[in-house]
């Protein structure tokens, strides 16, 4: 081989990286049956090896920067809170298209069935009014509704006006959840009951919060507007849609 082809070799430092997932949180960490959450770091102009979710659906946010996943022979541009919907044991690729970092959020939860692919996009969907809910100084986006086909997840982001809370406090019987907080700073109390109420913090930009059965989950805005997606897996609703109690704030607390 003449010296013209000799390709150059790549140094790569301790702390170098192109693409990074950190998982957060999955049934073996946390009080939570289905659910993980984690994140995807991608570097500018990066692509990530092909991943792979054998027996789980997944649900990507992307929350900064823009992306390509490529699905087979499908693209999809994620762009700002973008959402992309992947059915059980399909191979994707992920790629940064902006020459920046990207962060994107990913839930999973176990699946038996496949479904389709399903993109929203955060342009389209906030101005949509049959996927938004309004409540008191709070909006519900709905970016993974039941109209979707999953086994057992829904998603969304709700975002609240400056000094506003969530009310009434609310349970589920049968939804666990994961809330990630993209934007402003909060607070958050998760909680059996008022006497044994310990869960009680103050959540800034991509903290979050698991959500086991049975737990009341109030948010707090400060002084900004504030942010969270909310993720759940189990039996599909959401929970405003299912108990009209809840749009009209009438009562003090109530159970899905």
């Amino acid at each position: 081989m003449s010296e013209a082809h000799v390709k150059p070799a790549d140094l790569l430092r301790a702390d170098d990286w192109q693409f990074e997932y950190r998982q957060k949180s999955n049934p073996e960490t946390s009080n939570l049956d289905l659910l993980t959450y984690g994140t995807y770091r991608v570097g500018p102009n990066i692509q990530s090896d092909e991943l792979y979710h054998r027996n789980e659906e997944i649900i990507l946010f992307t929350i900064n920067g823009a992306v390509e996943v490529t699905v087979e022979d499908q693209t999809f541009a994620l762009n700002y809170y973008d959402t992309l919907y992947l059915p059980l044991g399909t191979p994707y690729r992920i790629r940064e298209t902006k020459g920046e970092h990207a962060l994107l959020v990913v839930c999973k939860a176990p699946a038996e069935n496949e479904h389709p692919i399903h993109h929203a996009k955060w342009e389209e969907v906030k101005n949509d009014e049959s996927r938004i809910r309004n409540l008191e100084k709070k909006q519900v986006f709905l970016m993974f509704d039941v109209s979707e086909g999953a086994d057992k997840l829904v998603a969304g982001y709700t975002i609240f006006e400056p000094n506003a809370r969530s009310w009434p406090p609310h349970n589920h019987t049968d939804q666990e959840e994961v809330y990630v907080f993209t934007q402003g700073n909060g607070a958050m109390e998760v909680y059996a009951d008022e006497q044994t109420k310990s869960y009680v913090y103050s959540m800034n930009t991509m903290d979050a919060s698991t959500i086991p059965l049975l737990n009341y989950h109030p948010v707090f805005s400060q002084d900004e507007e504030l942010h969270f997606i909310w993720c759940l897996s189990g039996e599909r609703y959401w929970v405003g849609d299912k108990n009209k109690d809840f749009m009209d704030g009438k009562v003090d607390k109530l159970t899905t």
